[in-house]
């Protein structure tokens, strides 16, 4: 194991022993307490890297700056930001992580817990044996790992290490965020004082496999659509009572079956109907609604919208209520001839590394979705690990490894 493997292995374990996991539905940013104890922890870290400003806010966003290093003489460089969120998902398995490390994997399938027979196999993972040789991080399967997100947490914290410890390194300003609640919609990036992070452009190391880049992410929104029934017995229900659960079938059945998330794929958009809690006196409809193309995200509101008109003029005796809300917007769209070079960036710095790019478009969004419609193009690089959301997740040290990599070529080319 290289010393910078060593280095992020002993920051991830750090960070990974602190609950974080986050809680859908909160009516506060942070969902829970411990995000707020790992922006503590972490503030202390980079008080200890040199960084100044350092201020955690009501909503535990914690922002820093490091200064620039560069000579007075030089010439002017973008002000960067990077950007990593505290929580980790809550998929139904335990919330406590208890990581352990393979030590020179050697292929096969990797036991994960012996008493409860949990293995992550390679029939079902074949992704493993890419990694023969390698060190692995994993969790003993009853949780998720976690390094969604705190792998790239450890990553910013030893790029930041590698610039203290070497001052010849030269570096523009450099400022960083840790929020919480990003995966439960991005609610801590929403929360930003974005005085604190003014920055040209901005990254976030929130993806798998070695080589993945986003800079493509779905216009996403939300619809929430609220029947108010008209309660009646059986006996006198004729020409009187309104089902609202049968309202909201009369707007389901006017969506198309191959426009949802298991007919489509790539930059296919969709509208999920993805929850409806009903009784006898009313019903709320809740969607998901996606699409790459801002044109068909917009579209697709506007379906919605003439949806629930139908829906209102055929059950006249319904109270129908729309609301629809804009979560994230694709990153793409922030991208423009003057601002692309974070993109271009990210390509050089895998080609100086030997890295082969592999340019997704995200079925999904990342911080750095809504940051971009601030204005502050985000676009997204590897973590390194595997199998995110998944007690089968696990970290190879050496992808990991090339991760941090990325972090400080990017401070490089940035800075020429």
């Amino acid at each position: 194991m290289s010393k910078m493997q060593e280095r992020l292995t002993e920051r991830f374990l750090r960070y990974a022993a602190v609950n974080s996991q986050s809680v859908e539905g909160s009516p506060v940013v942070p969902s829970t307490p411990g995000q707020r104890q790992l922006a503590e922890l972490l503030q202390k870290d980079l008080s200890e890297l040199g960084l100044v400003d350092l201020e955690i806010s009501d909503y535990s966003v914690l922002t820093g700056h490091l200064p620039s290093n560069l000579p007075a003489d030089y010439h002017k460089v973008p002000t960067v930001g990077w950007v990593a969120h505290l929580d980790t998902v809550n998929v139904n398995l335990s919330a406590d992580v208890h990581p352990q490390i393979v030590k020179n994997y050697q292929g096969g399938d990797v036991l994960l817990n012996a008493e409860k027979q949990i293995y992550i196999k390679v029939s079902e993972h074949p992704e493993l044996e890419k990694y023969i040789g390698s060190d692995l991080i994993t969790s003993d399967g009853t949780s998720v790992l976690g390094a969604d997100n705190k792998a790239a947490i450890a990553n910013l914290m030893v790029a930041l290490e590698t610039l203290k410890n070497n001052p010849e390194i030269l570096h523009g300003d450099i400022y960083v965020a840790f929020v919480p609640d990003e995966e439960v919609g991005l609610c801590g990036s929403k929360k930003m004082d974005f005085s604190k992070f003014p920055v040209d452009f901005a990254y976030t190391i929130d993806c798998c496999e070695l080589g993945e880049v986003v800079y493509q992410t779905f216009n996403a929104g939300s619809a929430a659509i609220k029947v108010k029934g008209v309660t009646a017995h059986p006996m006198s229900a004729k020409n009187t009572l309104v089902n609202p659960t049968l309202v909201c079938v009369d707007f389901i059945n006017c969506l198309d079956r191959m426009q949802t998330p298991e007919h489509t794929e790539g930059t296919e958009g969709f509208i999920w109907v993805e929850s409806m809690h009903t009784n006898v006196s009313e019903a709320v409809l809740n969607l998901k609604i996606r699409d790459h193309s801002k044109i068909m995200y917009e579209a697709r509101k506007k379906f919605i919208a003439d949806a629930v008109d139908y829906v209102k003029a055929k059950n006249p005796k319904a109270g129908v209520e729309l609301k629809i809300v804009d979560v994230y917007g694709n990153i793409a769209d922030a991208l423009n001839e003057n601002n692309r070079v974070c993109v271009d960036h990210i390509f050089e710095a895998m080609r100086e590394l030997g890295i082969t790019p592999k340019d997704i478009a995200m079925r999904g969004g990342t911080d750095g979705s809504f940051i971009s419609t601030k204005g502050i193009p985000t676009p997204n690089y590897f973590t390194g690990a595997h199998n995110f959301h998944s007690y089968c997740e696990f970290m190879p040290m050496t992808a990991v490894e090339k991760s941090c990599q990325m972090t400080l070529k990017l401070i490089e080319l940035i800075t020429k």
